[in-house]
């Protein structure tokens, strides 16, 4: 591969803020699989946050890049799946599509198949661009692809405050989680936080259900595993079911390790038999982020078990998005709540924003 740059690159990052800073330019925040295109003629490399390859996973990706992008470039960006009925991001399926076996991943190309949606431009032909400012680089990213495309997109941007803090609002509904912020003089700069990120950020009360033992060993909890009680509001009524009630909805698993220590004698008197918990019939089949799973699909030995507890306690957790009724990424403890009834502690809590489709955002003015 012969590029002015070349794999592996950390993608620049961003630094969470509490609002939206006039005066910048901004995107909304695709919350899917971080991807660098590298492309040299036939040969295309994709790689991950952290620098893994993606490309084998992804190869109606790999075919509509080839057709959308010039023949040699390094393009930043994210992976995404619509979900078909919804017409927002669908994070559950964009995971399954991380699997072992190459027959699988052709099925799931073919069912589920996945977007790009490009936010930025690394080289260009011979030219290095990372010493470029972004409005510079940005400009040359609107040029560059080729024709229409229907799964190679160029993300919206604005540097209308104002639009931006609607598209925050209006584009929850869509799976996306925030906006991202860039200032227009900014290099690009791999693995530092230039960028500014404002997320949504809200708080419900859960049911702990459980804990994982942490990997150092025993002794301290590795993770809490979070339940609501089903009614009305709650998606997937066979969860229900399967759970008697109790759906789980994932975990908060960022702790001190004195507080994980202190958690086990906590907790102990609360533990109780696989055969007496709700969970009890789906003993190994919910994975370390909360959902069902028969079994670990890249470890088949890893260990999916957990410490049953009695459903007495309830544990007040920030958040930042559900999707299809479970927590995208591991949510964050902050206290018990000692005040509140285990029972009570339901979906109809959860505030949930308008449908919007990804087709919507999409379309939104993308020119800077």
């Amino acid at each position: 591969m012969n590029l002015p740059v070349l794999p592996p690159i950390e993608p620049m990052l961003a630094k969470a803020v509490a609002r939206i800073h006039p005066g910048w330019h901004y995107e909304p925040k695709w919350d899917g699989f971080r991807a660098i295109v590298f492309r040299d003629g036939d040969e295309l490399e994709i790689t991950s946050r952290n620098t893994r390859p993606l490309a084998r996973y992804f190869p109606e990706v790999v075919s509509a890049i080839k057709e959308a992008l010039p023949p040699r470039c390094v393009v930043d960006g994210e992976i995404i799946i619509a979900n078909p009925e919804s017409g927002g991001l669908d994070f559950w399926a964009l995971q399954q599509r991380l699997h072992p076996a190459q027959s699988r991943v052709q099925i799931l190309a073919g069912e589920t198949p996945a977007d790009f949606v490009a936010f930025d431009v690394l080289a260009l032909g011979d030219e290095d661009l990372m010493p470029s400012p972004f409005r510079d680089r940005r400009r040359v990213l609107e040029q560059i692809l080729v024709g229409d495309s229907a799964s190679v997109h160029v993300t919206p941007l604005t540097d209308e405050a104002a639009t931006a803090r609607r598209w925050f609002e209006d584009f929850e509904g869509a799976g996306l989680d925030g906006i991202i912020a860039k200032n227009g003089e900014d290099t690009y700069q791999p693995g530092r936080r230039v960028m500014e990120k404002v997320k949504h950020d809200r708080t419900m009360d859960c049911v702990v259900a459980g804990y994982r033992v942490h990997k150092s060993g025993a002794g301290a909890v590795g993770s809490l595993l979070l339940g609501l009680y089903s009614n009305e509001n709650a998606p997937g009524g066979e969860w229900a079911e399967m759970f008697g009630g109790l759906t789980p909805i994932g975990v908060a698993a960022s702790f001190p390790m004195e507080m994980r220590r202190r958690l086990v004698t906590e907790l102990e008197e609360l533990v109780i038999e696989m055969s007496e918990h709700p969970w009890g019939t789906a003993v190994g089949e919910i994975s370390a982020e909360g959902r069902v799973n028969p079994g670990s699909r890249w470890n088949p030995d890893k260990d999916l078990s957990f410490v049953p507890l009695r459903p007495q306690r309830v544990a007040e957790v920030r958040y930042n998005h559900m999707d299809g009724g479970r927590l995208r990424h591991p949510a964050q403890f902050l206290r018990w709540r000692p005040d509140r009834d285990p029972a009570s502690c339901g979906f109809d809590q959860l505030e949930r924003p308008d449908a919007v489709e990804i087709a919507e955002i999409l379309a939104q003015e993308a020119s800077i």
